[in-house]
């Protein structure tokens, strides 16, 4: 038998069979472990094996695998297959779109196979086309580097499940009881299943101008496999997003660091990248970051975010000289893709393109070619989606220089937003954000160790979005926030750029990897020590000063200060400055890490480990609405208009929180008047100091018409429901219907349930 030193020739090695051993050493067993703990997950949380082997089968071969044959004949280079995959199913997802538009469009959705198929066809029947089934031979990755992968999408389906699967019930009525939003999500998903153009299916004949592309991917994968949308919605569909966008994150993070372990750390980065918190408890009062931030509440998010990946990816190996066969015509598909899918994420590659296009035109004295054309294809697509698919509508988004400071500063006294709100205190707060992400993406000035990379189109388009972003957050304001999605989006490209220059600076100091480790020890240390050491708790306790919420940042600036002197006067040469720079940037990451355990600390402590995982109370729910809502689904067209007489959220009818949208999410309905707080024209009235979501309905003789037929009915208020509004059914809310007067005397009871009746206008009065 052969020794320890000597080769196995026998095909076996510690009594494994070579193709077990080869198994072992690949990246088939980190992936079958993530799926495998997913599919656990899911299991737990309501999901059922069929539905998860539907879905996956759709992921797999209706959009991941025509994908990757699409990448394989038009995208040359070298790839892993785990970023074969994530880029073939990131093209799946922008051909589905677009095919789905057609299909539901003429009217027969199931016409959005035709893409996949076709693909299928024209690769089997096209001879120069069959070798892509196989592949070419790829570079193999490490196998720390793909159960490293794997480990981080098993964490975001972990937190995943702890954040958002426990209290995001699949089931009445606790689902009535989960986020404010789901149901506008689901009302759109069945609005996007039934129409094409969409509108607004809670305030029948408003134009939707919205990002609506994650819909329209929503219903054709309900069409596709038969599986409700909200299984789709709160369980399954963001998932693989998720995974991709960490393979791809991974991917361009290699490409512009040219290192896999800076990779893993720009992926980790992408993750965790937030401000720094340093008070104490369970706060994230400069808002959480990170790719998993609202991944499930914020959908859009998401879908934008993994198909903006690609896009980045593509523009800069073209900026960069790297271009190859089909790179122009796949940029430009996913860049169509993502026109509908979120709308922060253009006008950040628009400012990113237009610097490349200057600093190259400086460099070189003349119009840089690539550059200007994709700045070109961008700005058009910028202006498409503004001026047609948002028709120009600012969602509320207005210029408001500092207003998120008056939000902060709300969270950090526990005191509305404007009381003791001074200037000198905005411009402080400002200032203690600013540096906090200054401390998270300082390894960007490790770039000036070579400050020709300073001019790299990677660099300068990353820089140039991250400036914009948090630009974009200080300069503009809105009701709920929504301005922190233009700095959301620039998390990953930041978190790479940061690490690029970490490694930079650490290279060219030729610093060891002890030294580097004791500098990230001390940034750690320090992100713990320092709230602990300043004691300061949020909200402000009362009587406390202003002044003691600048301590722990005070402090920062000591501890940053002291370091470099101590590092000057014991380093030389580029070697203090690496040291220094990774021990400062070492302070954001665990900050808040730290924080969001904390959270979750918090919770089980307080409610205990089942009281986290269980589903939230429903007292304020109504019984009825879903039975009530299927039945008129399955008994209705899809072209029917609804009326109610719900249009505040259940429990804040005083004053009336207008966000109800539950009849449109269950019956797939369009309704003639439910909530209307998230249409574009009740944002355009929206003005700081006023609440977009109690604002009154802006067209009086509409809510008087509808409301007549509930507390007044008669023949003549049925009679102009249904001839003059199209209205042919009534779902009514027994509890806020007049008992003195029947709706059945002139609508007839077509199905009740529990509080809820469902009554169809007779074809007479129509």
């Amino acid at each position: 038998m052969p020794t320890l030193s000597e080769p196995v020739r026998a095909g076996r090695s510690d009594g494994l069979p070579r193709s077990g051993r080869r198994f072992l050493l690949s990246g088939w067993l980190p992936t079958a472990f993530a799926v495998i703990f997913t599919a656990a997950v899911l299991s737990f949380h309501g999901v059922s094996a069929w539905d998860m082997v539907v879905f996956g089968a759709y992921i797999a071969l209706g959009l991941a695998l025509p994908g990757v044959l699409l990448i394989r004949a038009l995208y040359g280079g070298a790839r892993t297959l785990a970023e074969e995959v994530a880029l073939g199913l990131t093209l799946g997802y922008s051909l589905e779109i677009f095919a789905y538009i057609f299909a539901r469009a003429v009217g027969a959705p199931l016409l959005v196979l035709v893409w996949s198929l076709g693909t299928y066809t024209l690769f089997i029947a096209v001879p120069r086309l069959r070798k892509h089934w196989k592949g070419v031979p790829r570079p193999g990755a490490p196998i720390w580097w793909s159960w490293s992968l794997a480990l981080a999408v098993v964490y975001l389906v972990a937190w995943s499940a702890i954040t958002f699967f426990g209290p995001y019930a699949l089931t009445w009525p606790a689902l009535g009881a989960s986020h404010v939003d789901t149901s506008f999500h689901l009302s759109l998903i069945g609005e996007l299943k039934h129409h094409m153009p969409p509108t607004v299916p809670w305030v029948a004949g408003e134009p939707l101008f919205y990002h609506w592309f994650i819909y329209a991917h929503l219903a054709a994968g309900s069409w596709v496999t038969g599986l409700e949308p909200v299984v789709l919605l709160l369980r399954l569909a963001m998932l693989p997003m998720l995974a991709a966008l960490v393979v791809l994150v991974g991917m361009l993070g290699h490409r512009v660091i040219g290192s896999r372990p800076g990779a893993l750390a720009a992926v980790l980065g992408a993750m965790f990248m937030a401000a720094p918190s340093l008070y104490l408890g369970t706060n994230g009062i400069f808002t959480w970051g990170g790719i998993q931030d609202a991944a499930w509440t914020s959908p859009t998010q998401t879908f934008g975010a993994v198909l903006f990946a690609p896009v980045v990816l593509l523009f800069v190996e073209l900026l960069e000289g790297r271009s190859r066969r089909g790179s122009w015509l796949l940029g430009l598909v996913f860049l169509l893709a993502v026109m509908g899918s979120k709308a922060t994420y253009l006008p950040l590659l628009v400012v990113g393109l237009a610097a490349v296009t200057v600093v190259e035109a400086i460099r070189s004295r003349r119009l840089p070619r690539s550059p200007l054309i994709a700045l070109g294809i961008t700005t058009m697509c910028f202006l498409y989606a503004q001026f047609v698919l948002f028709g120009r509508a600012q969602q509320g988004v207005t210029l408001a220089p500092l207003s998120l400071m008056e939000k902060i500063w709300a969270d950090l006294t526990g005191r509305p937003s404007a009381v003791d709100l001074t200037p000198a205190t905005a411009v402080g707060i400002t200032s203690v954000y600013l540096l906090c992400w200054i401390v998270t993406w300082c390894g960007v000035l490790g770039l000036l160790s070579r400050p020709s990379l300073l001019l790299r189109p990677a660099v300068v388009i990353m820089v140039s979005m991250g400036a914009t972003g948090l630009g974009a957050v200080l300069l503009f304001g809105n009701a709920h926030g929504n301005q922190l999605y233009f700095l959301r989006g620039v998390y990953p490209y930041m978190a790479i750029v940061s690490v690029y220059g970490l490694f930079v600076v650490v290279r060219r100091a030729c610093a060891s990897r002890g030294a580097v480790a004791v500098a990230a020890g001390g940034g750690v240390l320090a992100a713990y020590l320092i709230p602990l050491l300043c004691g300061v708790e949020i909200p402000r306790r009362p009587g406390q000063t202003t002044a003691v919420l600048y301590l722990p940042y005070i402090v920062l600036l000591g501890f940053v200060l002291l370091t470099v002197v101590v590092l000057i006067a014991t380093r030389r040469g580029w070697s203090r400055w690496a040291l220094a720079l990774t021990m400062v940037a070492c302070i954001g990451l665990p900050a808040a890490a730290h924080t969001r355990v904390l959270s979750v600390l918090h919770r089980v402590a307080e409610d205990g480990l089942d009281g986290v995982l269980r589903q939230p109370a429903a007292e304020a729910i109504p019984q009825g609405a879903l039975a009530a809502g299927r039945w008129l689904r399955d008994h209705s067209g899809p072209d029917d208009v609804i009326a109610t007489n719900g249009h505040c959220r259940w429990g804040h009818e005083v004053p009336c929180d207008g966000r109800h949208s539950w009849v449109a999410a269950l019956t797939e309905r369009r309704v003639f008047l439910e909530g209307w707080a998230y249409t574009a024209k009740n944002w355009d009235r929206w003005r700081p100091g006023t609440v977009l979501e109690n604002q009154p309905f802006w067209d009086g003789e509409r809510i008087r018409s509808n409301d007549a037929v509930f507390l007044a009915p008669s023949r003549e208020s049925v009679l102009r429901l249904g001839e003059r509004y199209g209205v042919r059914w009534l779902f009514a809310d027994r509890r806020r219907v007049n008992p003195e007067r029947k709706i059945d005397d002139y609508a007839n009871l077509r199905f009740a349930s529990g509080d809820y009746a469902v009554y169809e206008i007779p074809g007479d009065v129509r």
